[in-house]
């Protein structure tokens, strides 16, 4: 058995200092309570919305984020991960998920698709997501990709532990709240249960950091403010999908502990035969299409002329 740790985190968006600050702080937490793996949220180093500063908050491969990791990691002889906004050498930002032992970077995973206003700020990656710690293959998975059947077809069977992170916004209470009020409770059911889930389709222990906390930024395209707030759980799950640690996103700002075993089992469950785990709902399909057509315009606008 080994002692994993996830965080979470309530993010100051757009401001790397104080993020790094918070997550340095509570990943010390988790490794003075012996925590030989430590995940940090999607986002880390900027929380995540549809704020403009954030076109110009990428950090390159070797910068602060990385500095953080590899620091941590080396401080409490752990593995560490989590993703951020990183601009490569080629001009473009992704959404890169670096994992850290204590001799440094073991490897990356590059989100495969942005969810709806993500497409303003980054550009997906192709790789299959199996990073090499050690003894033990660690898939890499980041939120929404713990919704599509092509991320448990790269990791199933193939990895000891899937390390996570997301930050996962509600929807609004718009009226008529009735329609709303239904759509969100699908909406926080469905960010709870694609972590919990995902261990049963790939076959392996899941530690999953999460972001908690209100949100308020502006819409794309549309002349009103989004206000809501990050919602899921940050939890660890074994191999058979039982949650052995959960922190609920109402609980704020923290730390979960739980014993796990790095070992593969043959999977629990058959991933469906479509492209999505789980359903989406009518507003986020719908969101997801128009923001994803307006933010790839955007991103090349603001985020790789700016660079």
């Amino acid at each position: 058995m080994v002692l994993a740790a996830a965080v979470q985190l309530e993010a100051v968006l757009g401001d790397i200092p104080t993020n790094l600050a918070a997550c340095e702080r509570l990943a010390d937490e988790a490794g003075r309570a012996g925590a030989a793996i430590i995940a940090l949220p999607e986002f880390f180093t900027t929380g995540i919305g549809f704020e403009p500063s954030l076109a110009t908050a990428a950090l390159p491969p070797d910068g602060a984020a990385t500095e953080l990791l590899t620091a941590l990691a080396h401080r409490h002889r752990a593995l560490v991960g989590g993703s951020f906004l990183c601009r490569d050498a080629d001009g473009h930002v992704r959404n890169a998920y670096l994992l850290a032992d204590p001799d440094g970077v073991v490897g990356r995973h590059d989100k495969d698709l942005p969810t709806m206003w993500e497409n303003s700020f980054y550009t997906g990656g192709d790789d299959d997501g199996v990073l090499d710690a050690a003894d033990h293959p660690v898939g890499a998975a980041v939120c929404w990709e713990l919704m599509r059947t092509q991320t448990v077809r790269r990791l199933r069977g193939r990895v000891d532990l899937v390390m996570t992170g997301s930050g996962w916004w509600s929807i609004p209470r718009w009226r008529p709240h009735a329609l709303f009020d239904r759509l969100e409770r699908n909406n926080a059911r469905t960010a709870r249960h694609a972590a919990a889930s995902f261990a049963r389709y790939v076959g392996a222990p899941v530690v999953h950091a999460a972001h908690a906390g209100a949100l308020s930024c502006a819409m794309p395209w549309v002349p009103m403010t989004y206000r809501g707030h990050f919602e899921g759980a940050t939890l660890i799950a074994a191999a058979d999908g039982i949650v052995v640690a959960e922190r609920r996103a109402e609980e704020g700002e923290g730390v979960v502990l739980g014993d796990i075993t790095l070992q593969r089992q043959p999977p629990r469950l058959e991933p469906p035969a479509g492209f999505w785990l789980h359903p989406r709902g009518t507003l986020p399909t719908a969101v997801w299409h128009y923001q994803r057509w307006h933010g790839r315009r955007w991103y090349e606008r603001h985020v790789v002329q700016a660079g």
